[in-house]
């Protein structure tokens, strides 16, 4: 921080002069520069911004000349020394300083100026020093960060890193779309952050904000802000000026208009599955300053397509991916609900999404979702089936979040069954049927299937597998399965007596059954198309 007139008279050296302090004016202003003078007239030698130190000899015949002559020249104020702790002058001087906005100390021991001088130019010239280093390294860091072409939330946690203050980047839904909090508390800077964000159009406002818009004129697309009151406001406004330059050309290399916001909702979700963010108010804050509403229960959602064998190009396989993005995000919001989203794997869209059940339970509302996104993503090139999976919803969204997984397993399973009935999936559509679905093409699990059933298959007896199917459905139920077949008891005895002579095992053994059925599930996964 600059010098000022008071930590000059408050020096060591200053004060062994015994100083008396006549006018206080310009008191926190900073000292440019000290200039001691002996004449009369120093309006010629002062540029504005000087503290002048002179003895009674130097305000001459007219003191009042004198001081005019400073205050027109710009001076902050005048330190003069007396020489005798007798001597004083005039009360009407103080007076007058005071009018012309003046400092005015006597000193009434003798001091050697030039050790004054010595002081406070050092401290001045280090001050100026600091400035030129701290520009000079606000601008090699940007400068590299541009160069390198960084991301988004490497040039805000650069911002936040020099000024140690917590720095937010929003668009202009007033949506956070990247935070550094710089040792704050996320959460707490985050709280109601759209509207709070609304009532700070300017730097300053009711909570004392710094804030720069980002992109070129007329062309803003988001703005950065400094929510925390700031001390040294020059050197915060110097550097959100400078990190908005190097988002405004990252943004134009980029040339994406809903990459930010996606990079920023995918940058939740992977912080959380990686566990860099475990504080779930943190988490939960950051969710909903990206627009994810609030709710007592968030649903984790995994959208998958089929892939085809014609995917060759792992551009036109990106594109594909920010496509099915855009129209998971799209159809979410236009159904009424909202959410964060990522892509992270080919084909697949991870969504944590806030239902709105204004209209129904969350059943109802997901079923809708699900029948959007099926007709929806059909529109998406290149898809031709795709598969709604829902986790367990949790009302915690660190929760929901490592729900994901879970989701995704079922929409892995499901894509498998192309069961197309159901408009969404839970892991209870699922379970072991969907679990051999998507093994069956695994040798093991084929060699396993064709041992079971083997003596059938050789000869083709169609019609005793469906028996045996109906028969493990019903649980071992003969009564049941006589009347759905529409056959005799004793003819149905017949018949599950020659299978069980033909399988080599008991049917009414509970394993027997289990090992036939997993086979079953096997060989239907097998011969779907």
């Amino acid at each position: 921080m600059a010098v000022t007139v008071g930590e000059v008279v408050e020096l060591p050296v200053v004060q062994q002069g015994e100083p008396e302090v006549l006018s206080a004016r310009r008191w926190s202003d900073p000292v440019r520069w000290l200039h001691i003078g002996g004449v009369a007239d120093l309006s010629s030698l002062l540029q504005g911004g000087e503290l002048v130190l002179t003895t009674s000899a130097g305000l001459g015949r007219a003191p009042r000349r004198y001081l005019q002559g400073l205050a027109d020249a710009g001076a902050l104020g005048v330190v003069v020394e007396l020489g005798g702790a007798s001597t004083r002058l005039p009360p009407s001087l103080a007076v007058l300083a005071d009018e012309l906005d003046l400092t005015l100390v006597v000193l009434h021991r003798q001091i050697r100026f030039v050790d004054v001088t010595e002081v406070v130019h050092r401290r001045i010239v280090a001050e100026q020093y600091d400035e030129v280093a701290f520009d000079r390294r606000v601008h090699e860091v940007f400068t590299e960060l541009s160069i390198k072409r960084a991301l988004v939330t490497s040039i805000v946690d650069a911002a936040a890193e020099i000024l140690e203050l917590p720095v937010v980047l929003e668009d202009l839904a007033h949506q956070a779309i990247a935070v550094s909090a710089a040792g704050a508390k996320t959460a707490v800077l985050l709280e109601d952050w759209e509207n709070r964000s609304r009532r700070t159009p300017t730097s300053g406002g009711p909570e004392q904000w710094a804030l720069t818009s980002v992109g070129p004129r007329g062309e803003e697309w988001g703005r950065l802000i400094v929510p925390v009151p700031a001390t040294d406001g020059p050197r915060v406004t110097m550097v959100l000026e400078r990190a908005s330059a190097a988002l405004a050309l990252n943004r134009m290399v980029e040339r994406n208009n809903t990459g930010l916001h996606q990079q920023a909702q995918s940058g939740l979700i992977d912080d959380v599955l990686q566990g860099r963010v475990a504080d779930a108010r943190e988490a939960s804050a950051r969710a909903h300053a990206l627009g994810l509403g609030k709710a007592t229960r968030y649903h984790p959602v995994v959208v998958r397509v089929e892939q085809t064998a014609a995917e060759t190009d792992p551009l036109a396989a990106q594109r594909r991916n920010v496509s099915l993005l855009d129209a998971v995000a799209h159809t979410v919001n236009a159904a009424g609900h909202t959410g964060v989203f990522t892509s992270r794997r080919n084909g697949e869209v991870e969504a944590l999404v806030s239902v709105s059940t204004t209209r129904g339970g969350s059943d109802r509302a997901l079923t809708d979702l699900g029948r959007r996104l099926r007709t929806d993503l059909r529109r998406v090139d290149g898809v031709t089936r795709s598969v709604c999976a829902v986790g367990t919803p949790e009302a915690d969204v660190t929760d929901a979040i490592r729900g994901l997984a879970e989701a995704g397993h079922v929409a892995e399973v499901a894509l498998a069954m192309r069961d197309d009935a159901r408009p969404y999936f839970r892991a209870s559509d699922v379970r072991l049927r969907g679990l051999m679905a998507l093994l069956r093409d695994d040798p093991r699990v084929q060699r396993f299937a064709e041992t079971e059933l083997k003596p059938l298959l050789d000869r083709d007896a169609a019609a005793d597998i469906d028996v045996l199917r109906e028969y493990l459905g019903l649980a071992g139920n003969k009564a049941a399965l006589a009347q759905r077949l529409h056959i005799s008891r004793p003819a149905l005895y017949k018949r599950l007596a020659a299978i069980q002579q033909a399988l080599r095992v008991d049917l009414d053994d509970a394993e027997s059954m289990t090992s036939l059925a997993v086979a079953l599930m096997v060989l239907d996964a097998r011969q779907r198309p």
